[in-house]
């Protein structure tokens, strides 16, 4: 198995692991917080985050760690509907539903179709990023001998 896949492997199952989460609890933030966050570590809003955790805000953590990690995101839709939770996060607002490529979740509770949300939009970030085509093009070094192909006749 390649190392391109482990991440969307972990991605995928920490998804599974949070849909079928029957309560949010600290231990469940922080393993998504170490598996999905690679900013929150370095920045000064990490003790922010933990004031959160330990006060049990768990969809202000939710928020917090979108806003910290993945900025471009921005929550598109959040719906309560038939007992569950529909949250939509998107790259583009201005677009329509329909046409939007978004990162969807839902659960019973807020806080965990959030999180959900959250770790799908990191997913697709990570895919999105393996997928990018180098912003500078490949160019070949050129020969050491040099050709003069004009016609002086």
């Amino acid at each position: 198995m390649s190392s391109d896949h482990k991440p969307d492997q972990r991605l995928a199952r920490l998804q599974q692991q949070l849909r079928f989460a029957p309560a949010v609890t600290p231990d469940l933030v922080f393993e998504v917080a170490a598996s999905v966050c690679t900013r929150l570590p370095v920045l000064a809003k990490a003790s922010h985050v933990d004031r959160l955790i330990a006060a049990g805000a768990w969809t202000d953590v939710a928020f917090a760690l979108i806003e910290i990690e993945l900025p471009a995101w921005k929550l598109r839709r959040l719906v309560h509907e038939d007992g569950e939770w529909f949250c939509s996060l998107s790259k583009e607002l201005n677009l329509p539903l329909a046409i939007d490529d978004t990162a969807d979740a839902q659960h019973e509770l807020l806080p965990l179709a959030i999180l959900g949300a959250f770790v799908e939009a990191r997913r697709r970030s990570c895919v999105a990023a393996d997928n990018r085509s180098p912003s500078v093009p490949h160019i070949l070094p050129a020969s050491a001998t040099a050709v003069c192909c004009d016609n002086f006749v």
